[in-house]
């Protein structure tokens, strides 16, 4: 298949209707913008639905409501948007429901600026909603990735019924790379007999809701919920490992900011410093036991983001107290440089030759 050129969140778009997205809910916010405009203007072309809600929060529970009866459903937003669709999105984990959420993250706190960032990474993993919720957040690295993971994040949302969040920012959504279009990794899907889609006279209505009056059965619910949690533990984490078993210092970076990482590692390399990436491809689950790996006589684990430091904590987590932790990044929008990179990997290096 010949290659596309084609601008970030416009591939999103693109990738989503490929996966066999039909209906899109969403409410406009610089930098994801041309998301639902590709989507306006494409949806309708295949019998699918476009509605820009009235605002974030009414998208969100249309996105349920879609969810709710077998449609194959997604949003967009970015960072101030997603804050606002927070309560929903607990409402659509906690009836177990699949849906496709975007996210390209802008600086903040609060409306901030309109430029990339990754401070997001606290609402995405740990949850912004009520309750005890998890749902999978995947961080591509580039529009081909992102476009591959769109593809098949409509099929995991679906074989987990959970939400997906694809956790891009700025840069993601507004640059332009060549991208191909392949068929997704197949899954094996249940049919949806849960799905509220009228009952054709064979079956009692089926209800969906999260709402459990009796405290014993909302424990139960939870602990299930947490059952399929250590599923999707087990057998979904990606990461991209490179030179870690030898390495003098390993920094772990994501999305758009790993690229930066990456050239900054190139230049050490040529001054005789050992350097390795972890690159977590999913941020939840965070892949944990590749850690294990890193070369014992390392220096340091050397933490990169746009942010003033959120990612931190679960690397903090997964080296458990073997290794120094280190950090270097920018915020509000930011971009943290390769020399920056390069100046915090000699420090901690120690002049290593």
């Amino acid at each position: 298949m010949a290659k596309v050129l084609m601008k970030g969140n416009e591939a999103v778009g693109a990738a989503a209707i490929k996966a066999g997205c039909k209906y899109f809910f969403g409410y406009p916010i610089t930098p994801q913008n041309e998301i639902p405009e590709y989507m306006s203007r494409e949806l309708p072309k295949i019998g699918g639905v476009f509605l820009q809600a009235e605002s974030e929060i009414a998208a969100i529970n249309m996105v349920y409501g879609a969810s709710g009866a077998g449609a194959r459903v997604m949003t967009s937003s970015s960072s101030p948007g997603i804050a606002l669709k927070q309560e929903g999105i607990s409402y659509i984990a906690g009836a177990e429901l699949p849906c496709v959420i975007v996210n390209m993250m802008r600086g903040g706190p609060g409306l901030g600026g309109i430029q990339p960032s990754q401070a997001d990474y606290f609402q995405a993993t740990r949850g912004g909603g009520n309750g005890d919720y998890r749902h999978i957040v995947y961080a591509p690295s580039s529009i081909q990735e992102t476009v591959d993971i769109m593809m098949e994040s409509f099929d995991v949302a679906e074989m987990y019924r959970i939400p997906v969040m694809v956790l891009g920012d700025g840069m993601i959504g507004q640059m332009m790379e060549a991208v191909e279009f392949h068929e997704p990794k197949k899954r094996e899907l249940q049919e949806k007999t849960w799905a509220t889609d009228g009952t054709k006279g064979k079956r009692k209505p089926n209800i969906i809701n999260s709402l459990f009056l009796d405290p014993q059965e909302c424990e139960n619910h939870n602990i299930r919920l947490e059952e399929k949690h250590k599923i999707i533990s087990e057998k979904e984490v990606r990461y991209e490992a490179e030179g870690i078993e030898d390495a003098d210092v390993v920094c772990v970076a994501y999305g758009t900011t790993s690229r930066i990482v990456k050239n900054a590692i190139v230049e050490c390399k040529k001054e005789g410093i050992k350097v390795g990436i972890i690159r977590p491809i999913t941020l939840w689950p965070f892949p944990m036991e590749i850690f294990d790996k890193i070369n014992k006589n390392a220096k340091g684990v050397l933490t990169v983001e746009m942010s003033m430091g959120q990612m931190i904590d679960d690397v903090k987590i997964a080296v458990n107290g073997r290794f120094p932790v280190h950090f270097v990044g920018r915020s509000g929008g930011m971009v943290p440089t390769p020399a920056n990179v390069i100046d915090s990997i000699k420090n901690i290096a120690g002049g290593v030759k």
